[in-house]
């Protein structure tokens, strides 16, 4: 089970309060009891540039991935005949890759690296390996699992489909947890042309609160807390 760590000394706004782009606040720090806050609020942590203070954002709308409703094109069922898929066994490297300087529109610091990887130490944070027959990383995505929530971070591909085999993964770990699928919630912050080719789509805020009340309560789906899985069957990817 996750580890509860200190209280964090700081009181985040009212998400009611952000800007038209979702900004609650701006400073604070990245201490493990500090991120838990905010994401159990509704607000997660992204610079404003790559150089700039830290923000606290709370989208309006805001962009989820049904958890029973992931598409899974026909493409992708062939592809992701060809991959493994691991938990927790490359969350560094996963996260390195994620937080690569080249790509386009990068946030994470090399702060963010180092908090994420404490929430990991924690429990908190987790890492979604997709590999290919040799056993080499293809992509694979990060986030924050609290209850029968999935916060997601970042995702990459070194492979055609990879990072979205990741994003079908998590949403079938969070679909296999106790209670009705429905009421487990995968966060994806905003959507893009990506993500909504699996399926995501915006929720207003007061909508979003409101699910993410109700998953909170819920226990964390046995992926995440039996530690590191792996093997096509165990995560339905064997093109079922």
């Amino acid at each position: 089970m996750p580890v509860e760590p200190e209280p964090t000394p700081w009181a985040f706004p009212p998400v009611e309060v952000a800007d038209p782009l979702g900004l609650v606040g701006v400073g604070a720090d990245l201490e493990p009891g500090t991120l838990l806050a905010a994401y159990r609020s509704g607000i997660f942590p992204m610079p404003e540039g790559r150089r700039g203070p830290m923000g606290w954002w709370s989208p309006d709308p805001r962009g989820v991935l049904p958890v029973d409703g992931v598409h899974v094109s026909r493409s992708l069922r062939r592809t992701r005949r060809r991959f493994t898929v691991t938990v927790n066994t490359a969350f560094d490297e996963v996260v390195a890759a994620c937080a690569d300087p080249r790509r386009p529109h990068g946030w994470i610091t090399p702060a963010l690296r180092g908090a994420y990887r404490r929430m990991h130490e924690l429990g908190w944070a987790h890492s979604i390996e997709v590999r290919t027959a040799d056993g080499a990383l293809a992509g694979g995505l990060f986030g924050l699992a609290i209850g029968g929530l999935f916060a997601g971070e970042s995702m990459f591909h070194r492979v055609t489909d990879a990072s979205k085999a990741a994003v079908a993964a998590v949403g079938e770990m969070l679909a296999a947890g106790e209670g009705p699928a429905a009421e487990r919630l995968f966060d994806v912050q905003w959507t893009t042309d990506h993500l909504r080719t699996l399926g995501a789509v915006d929720v207003p805020r007061p909508e979003y609160l409101r699910r993410l009340e109700r998953a909170l309560e819920l226990p964390l789906p046995p992926a995440f807390d039996d530690g590191v899985r792996s093997g096509a069957p165990a995560l339905g990817l064997d093109g079922s």
